[in-house]
């Protein structure tokens, strides 16, 4: 009777198995007057084209009758993009809603545009180098040349263009050309200490992400900081934005704060400040790559 082959005998090889087709990770994120049945013809149109649902958001404003949703889904069937979005048209349509799908691992092309202070912009770097962010920065613009180093150790394009009062729609021209040439998606303000005009936020309304510190009580002007510590804050935060003609004013994404108290002089708190600006920057940044933000009026769901 022959023996049975040993565990581990090369001369044995399994039966191949065909690999399994690679799938697409697909985001949604839709918008609409809500009614009866939108999550079941989400759902069922993810269903009957063989995907599988890996995460899913609802919210209905019971205020204003809006729906809003956003689903993470694998193309298990091999439909394809561009077909499932051909497809779900006739869905959106029916129901009046506003929506967009893409591929959920595709990174953001984000443009950063800074002037002097770099803890933004080095906190934006150092979590795209490391995966951290879902988004790609192709170009750096500024109105200095001080942070034209910390770009290059990226090796990422830094572009410097000049703003003054007399040149600022030249400025903007060069601006938009840029975007246009790196085929930019979003553009963060990662401490650019100039106004966008009215023309270019409106242009790019939903595009633009602003970070500024916030203060109860606010402090405008030079040195918040410094203000802040003459007048014995006990918090100090920041504000992540979206940039509208009302400056300052845009529909927030992300704020956080962090107590303070009289042990820290001005330097400390404005070390602490740059901490918290980055934070809700980073992850104002990452919800909008990942399309967690949906645009509400004046304000924003986050499905963080």
């Amino acid at each position: 009777m022959a023996r049975p082959p040993a565990r581990g005998d090369p001369s044995v090889t399994a039966p191949a198995t065909p690999s399994p087709a690679p799938t697409t990770d697909v985001v949604l994120a839709l918008a609409c007057a809500d009614r009866p049945g939108l999550v079941a013809a989400v759902s069922g149109f993810v269903f009957e084209r063989g995907g599988n649902i890996t995460e899913s958001q609802q919210y209905g404003d019971t205020l204003t009758g809006d729906f809003f949703m956003r689903v993470d889904f694998a193309d298990e069937g091999g439909v394809g993009l561009e077909q499932l979005r051909e497809d779900f048209a006739q869905v959106a349509e029916r129901h009046a809603m506003t929506w967009q799908m893409h591929d959920a691992r595709r990174p953001l092309r984000t443009l950063v545009m800074v002037s002097r202070f770099g803890h933004c912009l080095n906190d934006l770097l150092f979590r795209q180098s490391t995966g951290s962010l879902q988004i790609e920065i192709p170009a750096i613009v500024s109105n200095h040349r001080d942070l034209e180093g910390l770009a290059a150790s990226y090796g990422i394009p830094f572009h410097h263009v000049p703003v003054t009062a007399q040149t600022k729609p030249e400025a903007e021209a060069r601006l938009l050309e840029i975007v246009d040439e790196h085929d930019v998606e979003l553009v963060v303000l990662a401490r650019y200490m100039q106004v966008l005009s009215d023309g270019l936020a409106r242009r790019m309304a939903g595009q633009v992400i602003n970070i500024h510190h916030s203060f109860l009580p606010s402090f405008k002007g030079a040195k918040p900081y410094h203000q802040a510590h003459r007048r014995g804050v006990k918090l100090i935060g920041a504000t992540a934005h979206y940039v509208t003609p009302e400056l300052d004013e845009g529909p927030i994404i992300e704020q956080d704060v962090a107590r303070v108290d009289h042990r820290l002089a001005p330097d400390a708190l404005v070390t602490a400040g740059r901490d918290v600006e980055a934070r809700v920057l980073a992850r104002a940044v990452g919800w909008h790559a990942e399309s967690r933000v949906l645009l509400h009026g004046e304000r924003t769901v986050v499905f963080s």
